[in-house]
Parts: C-alpha cells; structure tokens; sequence
C-alpha cells in the first residue's frame, strides 16, 4: 500500500483526497492521488468498512447473486469522481485497509447499502473495526430489506437472473473463442464492453456485452511499451484468500508453505524477470484513467495469425468519443505499428502516422532521445506569394509570375513544383524520351483551368535531387527543387472537376481556394508521395491522400484498368525542312487555324501545337524581329511573349515557310494582334523588306513601331530620328546595344569592370546576400576554400560582405585564421588578399549565379598601362571621370573580344569593347581622354568599316588637340612614329595582360 502521500490531505484528521481509478468489487474502490509529471501517482485500495457485497466470479467460477449489478451500481457511482477518504482501520493478516469514502457530501456505504447493494457486517466490533457509521448502516439495511431493493429482492427468479452466464474465457486458451467468427459477425460494427484489465497501454482485457465474452483486445495501428514479465512467484504459487468474508475475518486461509518444487520454479522465474520499458509504466496508467471499468466502444478490425484480437478502442468524454490509439501517439507514448494499422481504413491509418510525426519533432516521451533521419528536404517558411500562372510543365509544376515584381521581368516568374505529389513525366524529346501514359493528359488537364488564372501560392519546402531526378545528398551533380501548395482563386474552370474540397484556411493561412495539388490527385493524374519520417511534406497531406482514394476507388486516369489514350505528334521542328514545306498547304486551307503556343523560342518565334492536324511547328511573326540572344531586352521580349500568350489558344494565318522550315505569318490571342503587343512595347522592330503589302494589319504594326519610338521605349531609349551615335556625342547609333551602367572598378590600360542599371539579377543577389545569417569565423579544418571556389569574403575598404572567388590560396589545408588568400570580387571587379577568418562558406544557390561584374575597355583609343609613362594619371583621370562621380553613364558596345575564353579572374574573360557616353555633358569619356592627352586613336586598317573609319575621324579631332596644345603625351611633341608597329616592348606594356 502507498503512504497518505497518495492523496490530497483535507485538514489534519486524516481525510485524503483523490479520483477513484477502479471498482474492482460493490464493496471495493482504488484511489489515485494528484499525479506529479509523467509518473504514475500511488494508490490505495480502500475497502468500504463494515460491508459484505455479493462476490464476483473468478476464473471459472460463478457469481454470487447480484455480484454484478452491486459492482455495476458502485462504478457508476464512483469511476473516475473526485471522492474524500478517510481509513477507519486496517487488518494486517490480509494486507487490507478499511475506510469512509464520501463522493461530494454523501457517504458511499450508506448509499450502497440504502440501495440494497451489501450487507452490513457486525462481527469484530469488540477490535474497533467498524465503521463510524454503523448504527446508520443498519438502519438503511433493514429499510433496504422491507423495500426489497438490491439484493434484498424477492421477486421470484430476480436471484438466479442476476447471475452472469459467462462463456469459457479465452484468455490463457485461445480456443474457447472462435475469434474469426466474431470478427465476420461484428466487421465494422461498434460492440459495447466494459475494461476489467489493463495488461499494457495497448493491450486491454474487456467483458462484451451483453454475452459477458471475456476477451483480450490490441489496439489496432499501434504498440505501447513492454510492462516487461514478473517473476512467476507473484503469479503462479500465490493464492487467492479462501473466505466468505471478504472483508478478511473469520476463515481467512494463509498460503501454505512453498513445497520444493515451488522454490526451484520460483527461483527459475526470478531470474527470468523482465523490467518494463521506458514509459511503460506510464502508458499503462495513460489507459487505465481513460478506459478501466469503463464502457467503451470496440470495432473489431482483424486478427492476426495467433487468434488475437486487433481493434480499436473508443473511451467517452463528455459529448464525444475519443479514439486511444491516436491519443496514446500524440502524447508519445505509444508508436505506430505498420502491420496491426493495414487492417484500419485508411484516414484512420494517415491520422495515426501524422500523430507520431509530430510527436517525434516534438519528441515526446518515448521520442525523447529519439534522432531524425538525414533528409534532404528542407522546410520554407513564410514564402507566400500570388501570381498568374504562365506555364504549364507538367501534371506536377507549373511556373508562376509573381505579382509583386514588374509585369514582363523575367526575374518575375517562378517554378513552383507541386507538393507531395507526382504525376507522369512528359520525357525529354532531346532524348528520345516519349511522355508516359497520361503525362500529356494530365498537363493538359492543368493548362485548361490555370493558364493566365490567378493563383495564391504557399512555398512549403526545397529537395535536393540529381540530375537523374532521384534523390541525392551530393552537390556536385544536384540541383534544388521547390515545391508549394498552389490554390486556384477562381473556380468557375473547376466546378465540373468533382473538386471535393474548397481548402479551407488554417490558422494564419489566407489560402482559400481550390488545391490544385488535390484537383490533379482527385482526377487521377497523380499520385500521392509517401514520405519517410521527418522528410517535408505538404501542409494538406490528408486531403491529398483522400483525393487519391476517392481517385482509386472511382477508377480514374491512371487508376483505371483501361488503356491510356494515344496521341501521335508530327515534330516539324526536329524534321527537315522539305517536310515542312509539304505541309505548308494544309496549314493554308483555312484562313486562321486554331493553334496552342507550346513554347517561346525567343521573342518573335514560337513553338505551335496544331491540334486539327496533329502536329507541333516553328512559327514566326512575318516582318517583326526581337533582339537576338544574349542581346539587350531579349530577355524582355521572351517574359512579355510568356506572359501573353504561353501555352492559350490562339488563332494563326500562315503566309509562307522559310528555309529553315519556320512557318510565317500571323498569330491573335482573342482578337488582338500579338505582333502590335510587342511592337507597342519597344521590343521589337517591323521589318518591311518582307513586304508589308502581305502582312495582315501591317498598319496597325508600323502604327505600334512608331508610338514605341516617340515613347523611346527599350530598344529605342536612345533612339533620335535621322542622328546617328559618334564617339564624340551623346546621339544615337544604328541600333548598336547600350547598356546603362555604373562602372565598379578601373584597372589601367582603359580596361574597366562595369555593372548593369536595372539588372534584375543586381537586386535579387543583393536581396539573397543581406538574408544570409552570418556567424562566428569557422572552424579550421570545417572549410576548406581552394582555388577557383565562390564563398563569401569580407572586403576591407567597408567590412562589407560580397561575393568572391579564390584566386589564391595556400597549399595544403588551412592551419591558422591568419591564412592569407587573394580573392576576386565577382560582383564587382575588385581584387585584394585578406585573411581566412574573412571568409564564410557560401550556399550553391547564391554561388551558382553568374558574376556581375563585367569586363570592358575603351574602344578605338589605347591607353597607357599603369606601368607606363602617364598610366597612373590616365587611371586617375578615368577613375575621378567614371568611378567616383554620380554621372549617369551609358555603354554603346561597339565590338566583342572573347580571346579570354572562359578563365576566371580580374582582368580576364570576355571583354566588352564600349564606347562610354557621359550622358550629362553629351560626351563620351573616350574622347576625353584623347583631348586631356591621356590616351591615343588606334592605327586604322584600311578593311575597317565605313561606320568605324567616321568614328576614328571624329575621335582623331580630339587627338589633334590635344597635341597642338602639348598636353601629358604630347608634351614633348608628336609621340608616334613608323617605328611604334615594330617596337614589342612598348606594345605589349600597352596591350591586354
């Protein structure tokens, strides 16, 4: 027995407090005190003094009369109440304590026996062991007794009906229950009992009502921990006292003495003695508050091949059923069991598994040490964001322009991968690769309701995969792919989509509308990923794997036993251009063809999808021409193209085809001419030289060409009708790329690094770098820079961090923070050496993106070296010109030098040969260094063009001057001569390093 310390003390006189956790008897009630922690509280077993209840059954025997309903009468009564105790006294030879329990107010035995549910006991007052209310006891017996109440009853037959017909136990013999037999009859049916025993927080023993079957239940999906095994003594040799009093006097037998056999068996058993597991003891003290000596509900889910029973258990509390097994998981304390849970309906099954996920992040109790697996998912947080859907990839990811950047930016648009799910790949054709079965069906599905829709996007985690799209750990060969929840704002596209389920906002989520994940699911064009533990998933998993069982169970797409539909596409693109030609006739049987843009190839070409008849073609815009790749405002057109007109239905007219096989001709999104779209906004040119007479709208298109210029929209910013750009003036040139730009750094022999105004790329990697969560220097050995990496380097001028690559470093591996590597700033063209506790590592998604610093020099001039006479002071006039002044200057890239291949490093790589225009004093900065003297006009060749031999006269006029007034260079007089062609020295100081 406990100490008092097992209840709640209620004054000095001995009263205690506590909840009644069992009624084992009519007479008998055990008392829990005030748990502290996880621990199971102690107990005591208070007897109710001076009353006899009718005795239950044992194994194999018979109940008294009316054992039942007085045990019955005292649990409902009793179970689970907060009662006050008191012990009036204990009687040592049998181990038990006698006492008072009041429930509220009303004393317990005086309500029992008022109801005819005992007898009261008057033999051994002469010892004090009675109760305090005796005489009170008596008197409600003998009123009991006229009224003919409980057991006092005289109905004829009451006695004999109130003795339990109890079939043979099948605990300890499995064959006294035919358990297949009853799982048939009662498959999916709730069967009521009552818990007599609890053998472990997953293992109950229960009465089923109303046959009184004695059985032994495991909760089905589950298993708690072990109680381990007790040594046998306490099982097998004790026996039970032999009295008709079970208050304990009169003939109470004490257990004989052991004979030898017993000895050696129970020493053989106390060596086998298994403690219980961790949390053991607490699981089983879980379930007993919840479901001991209370009615629950049982639906009998399968037996496994020893005839054990597997189900689950439903307890009441208050209004409501609550399930065990999922409660015993979600407070740690029992773990989900593969095998036992393929027997439970499958929502059962998901809300079981999601409990012992989040029980083992939060590590709960038998979690507590309990060690993730490496995983290479990474949650997102708080990346939201809406957009309109521009393309469709695949059943699976779609790409998504955010609404917050500029309408057109390229930078605007981002891949969402969907989450959780996978739908059929549509191959590769530059592998031979064939969509699988449905893959094509499933995008489709996808363009029809999302293209141009408006969509609210929840980024929910990033996976590392290899290129051979399994999963990897290694960076070499790995890209990062992000997957989201995306939801359809609209839903007019998708009501006859038996889309289920509108998503319903979560605490904190603005996320209403359709789960495009679970619409693609539900059709059955994807399936649900089945995550290992701790890997990220979706934040509506369960609707998701719903969506898929009412995919199977309805037979759906890929779900269906039928075969997949067929569609053959004739690829004119990758076909000659002959068989191009041959189909240019059915292409114009029609005046305007029903087509699907497939892809933009660039700003004017495109990639078609002729549905009527089954082929894919290159088409582009008669007379109109975007800048090429890698031009300036390529970029542009291709986002604006995407944006209007990606993957909709369009109407094209076919005039001709070229000898490419590129169809030509014209192309309406509704009824607007896209050419005029693109016109309108700068992007392109209208070119007559096709014969404008031929092109539908040609008005409309010269019209949108001319409203562009007036507007000096992209290509035409700098555009000034009849004014062509010299070297000497800020005017325009013949459509020559100018950039807009801040020069970064400046490095003698007029070569100088420059980044570009406006660049998206500027922003986004100045946005990742300021993210970036900077910690102490790291440990040596940890990080180990080598030459060529990119990390991240503190520069010394301002302490700010950048981007930068190892040109340097010392051999072998780092032993000292004071290592000495010399690095490359690739954003902007600086180069200095700093210590190794100036650098961090730096994550492959920042690292990967291209260098924005770009490599140019002065064109049509020669500058001198900073090893040469004046070097320095041309450096420092160009420096205070361009590098440490506010000036908005513009880049006109006359020619292109790639001898510098791809090394890496200052001064190396492809050199942009610009014309540098000082927008402010409508000058260019290479004429000011020829009339300061600081620089010289390069030797003509008489192969130049006309254009390039005007600019050298022009740019000679400063020169001249420049001499005549025998500034720096010229100081002494005219510096070339016939022999400055053959002097190597001097033109190697002054060429490229």
């Amino acid at each position: 027995m406990a100490s008092s310390s097992s209840s709640t003390v209620a004054g000095a006189s001995g009263w205690l407090r506590g909840k009644v956790k069992a009624v084992p008897s009519g007479d008998c009630l055990v008392i829990m005190g005030n748990s502290k922690g996880d621990s199971p509280p102690p107990e005591r077993t208070i007897t109710l003094s001076s009353l006899i209840a009718p005795k239950l059954a044992r194994r194999g025997g018979v109940d008294e009369p009316f054992a039942w309903d007085s045990r019955e009468y005292l649990r409902k009564l009793c179970i689970g109440k907060e009662v006050t105790f008191k012990v009036d006294y204990t009687v040592p030879s049998i181990g038990r304590e006698f006492g008072s329990v009041f429930l509220g107010v009303k004393n317990v035995s005086l309500l029992v026996v008022s109801e005819g549910w005992a007898r009261v006991r008057e033999t051994g007052q002469q010892k004090g062991e009675v109760s305090p209310v005796l005489a009170d006891l008596l008197r409600l017996e003998e009123q009991a007794k006229q009224q003919c109440l409980g057991r006092w009853s005289k109905t004829p037959g009451a006695s004999e009906l109130s003795i339990r017909n109890l079939p043979p136990s099948a605990i300890g013999d499995p064959s006294n229950l035919d358990a297949m037999g009853l799982l048939n009859a009662n498959k999916g049916r709730a069967m009521q009992g009552i818990v007599e025993q609890v053998r472990d927080g997953s293992t109950i023993r229960v009465y089923l009502l109303p046959e009184f079957q004695f059985v032994q239940v495991f909760v089905a999906g589950i298993q708690a921990p072990s109680m381990g095994r007790r040594a046998a003594v306490e099982t097998t040799i004790e026996t039970e006292p032999v009295s008709d009093e079970p208050n304990g006097e009169g003939s109470a037998e004490t257990r004989p003495t052991l004979t030898s056999a017993q000895r050696l068996a129970a020493s053989t058993a106390s060596s086998n003695e298994v403690s219980p597991d961790p949390f053991g003891k607490e699981a089983k003290h879980f379930t007993e508050i919840r479901v001991l000596h209370r009615e629950v509900r049982i639906v009998l889910e399968g037996v496994d091949k020893f005839g054990n029973l597997i189900g689950s258990v439903y307890y009441p509390e208050g209004e409501s059923a609550k399930d065990l097994a999922l409660e015993l998981v979600e407070s740690g304390l029992a773990k989900y069991l593969e095998w036992s849970a393929s027997m439970m309906e499958e929502d059962a099954k998901r809300r079981l598994k999601s409990a012992e996920l989040q029980a083992k992040k939060n590590r709960l109790r038998i979690w507590t040490n309990y060690v993730p697996p490496a995983t290479n998912s990474k949650a997102i947080h708080d990346q939201n964001f809406t957009g309109k859907v521009v393309e469709v990839v695949s059943g699976d990811c779609i790409i998504v322009a955010d609404d917050s950047l500029p309408f057109g930016s390229p930078s605007a648009e981002r891949r969402v991968n969907l989450s959780s799910i996978r739908c059929p790949k549509m191959g590769n054709p530059r592998r031979d690769e064939k969509p699988a079965p449905y893959a094509r069906e499933a995008r489709e599905f996808l363009r029809t309701r999302l293209i141009g829709q408006q969509v609210n996007v929840s980024m929910e985690y990033s996976r590392k995969v290899g290129l051979a799209d399994g999963p990897t750990t290694a960076s070499a060969d790995s890209r990062v792919m992000d997957f989201g929840s995306v939801f359809l704002v609209s839903s007019t596209k998708v009501e006859a989509d038996g889309a289920s389920t509108l998503a319903i906002p979560t605490a904190g989520s603005q996320h209403a509308g359709v789960n495009v994940g679970e619409l693609v699911v539900a059709r059955g064009f994807g399936t649900v990923i089945r995550h290992r533990d701790f890997e990220e998933r979706s934040n509506y998993y369960d609707a998701l794997l719903a969506a898929e069982s009412r995919a199977i169970a309805g037979r759906k797409g890929i779900h269906s036993a039928k075969d997949p539909p067929v569609m053959h596409i004739t690829d004119l693109l990758t076909a000659s251009a002959k068989k191009a030609k041959d189909f240019l006739p059915f292409l114009q049987r029609v005046r305007r063809m029903p087509a699907i843009v497939e892809y933009v190839l660039s700003g004017h070409r495109f990639k078609l999808l002729i549905p009527k008849e089954t082929c894919s073609i290159a088409f582009s815009f008669s007379g109109v021409r975007c800048p090429g790749r890698d031009e300036p405002f390529s970029d542009e057109a291709i986002a604006l193209m995407r944006r209007k007109i990606m993957q909709r239905d369009v109407e094209i007219e076919v005039e001709t085809v070229d000898r490419t096989g590129t169809f030509l001709g014209s192309l309406w999104e509704g009824k607007t001419n896209v050419a005029v779209t693109l016109l309108e906004a700068g992007l392109a040119k209208f070119q007559t030289s096709f014969g404008s007479d031929r092109i539908p709208d040609a008005h409309l298109l010269a019209q949108a060409e001319q409203s562009a210029k007036r507007q000096k929209l992209k290509i035409w910013e700098n555009y000034v009708e009849g004014e062509e750009v010299s070297n000497g003036s800020a005017t325009d040139s013949k459509q020559k790329e100018v950039l807009k730009v801040v020069v970064t750094e400046i490095l003698g022999g007029g070569r100088f690094y420059v980044q570009t105004i406006g660049d998206q790329r500027v922003a986004s990697i100045q946005q990742q770098l300021a993210s970036l969560n900077l910690q102490e220097a790291p440990v040596i050995g940890a990080f180990n820079p080598k030459k060529g990496d990119i990390v991240l380097a503190q520069y010394s001028e301002d302490n700010s961090w950048n981007r930068a690559m190892i040109v340097n470093a010392p051999r072998g591996a780092v032993e000292s923070p004071e290592d000495r590597f010399e690095v490359f700033y690739i954003d902007y063209g600086n180069q200095e050496i700093i210590p190794y506790n100036q650098l961090r590592p730096l994550d492959a998604s920042v690292s990967s993106a291209p260098g924005l610093a770009q490599l140019c020099s002065l064109a049509y001039i020669k500058v001198p070296s900073l090893n040469e006479d004046f070097g320095h002071e041309a450096a420092q006039y160009f420096s205070d010109m361009a590098l440490n002044s506010s000036k908005e200057l513009r880049a006109v890239i006359e020619d292109k030098d790639a001898s510098g291949g791809k090394v890496k490093g200052q001064g190396t790589g492809t050199v942009l040969i610009v014309t540098l225009i000082d927008v402010e004093a409508e000058t260019t900065i290479n004429a000011a260094m020829l009339k300061e003297g600081l620089a010289t006009v390069e030797k003509r060749k008489r192969w130049d063009p006309k254009e390039k031999q005007i600019a050298f006269e022009k740019l000679e006029k400063f020169q001249a001057e420049a001499r005549l007034n025998r500034l720096r260079m010229w100081q002494y007089g005219d510096i070339q001569s016939d022999d400055e062609d053959t002097a190597p020295p001097v033109r190697k100081a002054g060429g490229r390093r």
